[in-house]
Parts: structure tokens; sequence; C-alpha cells
């Protein structure tokens, strides 16, 4: 399946869902916001929420900073 993270196109096997992408693509699901073709989704709902071919994802990671 061919998804656009971030603007870049990745090939995967599969997406079953945000949270096993978070996984797969090995970002800390405790620093980013995911937003799946323009609706930003809510952290709650990443363990129910499918990665469909040809999604667009924007995923902004959290980093602090003194």
């Amino acid at each position: 399946m061919a998804i656009t993270v971030n603007g870049e196109r990745q090939e995967l096997s599969s997406a079953d869902s945000i949270f096993m992408l978070l996984k797969d693509l090995g970002l800390p699901a405790e620093r980013v916001a995911v937003e799946l073709n323009k609706v930003l989704v809510r952290k709650r709902d990443w363990d129910t929420t499918a990665v469909p071919d040809g999604a667009h994802l924007e995923i902004v990671e959290f980093v602090g900073g003194g």
C-alpha cells in the first residue's frame, strides 16, 4: 500500500492503525500529533483508526527546549 507522510511517499505492507504506523516508523507516540487526510485524529482514537491505501498524513513531533 502507498501512503504519503509529511509529503514523502511511503510503501508499506499494511497499516492496521495510526498507532501501529507510528510504531513502524519509529516515532514516539507520546510526543506527536497526527492529521489523516486533513483531519486531526485524537490520540485516544489512534488504535481504532485505520490508515487506508492512498492516505495523506501529516505527523508533527513536539520538541522541548530551553
